[in-house]
């Protein structure tokens, strides 16, 4: 698997997950589902994210099998 695909991969767990918790547990989940929002639109206007940081530290291929 490649960056881009853990990392859809991981920001929909959160909210899935925080959605549920927020639901079931504690409404103040629901920040956690914003921050990941948030976190989401920076990355689309400043072209960082923090999680591929971390997933190309853990060596996860940008692409699949040298692929352009």
């Amino acid at each position: 698997m490649t960056i881009d695909r853990y990392l859809r991969l991981i920001a929909g767990l959160f909210v899935m997950a925080s959605v549920a918790l927020g639901h079931w547990v504690d409404p103040r989940w629901f920040l956690l589902t914003g921050f990941v929002g948030l976190n989401l639109f920076q990355s689309a206007l400043t072209n960082w994210c923090p999680m591929i940081t971390i997933l190309k530290k853990l060596g996860v291929p940008a692409t699949a099998g040298g692929c352009a």
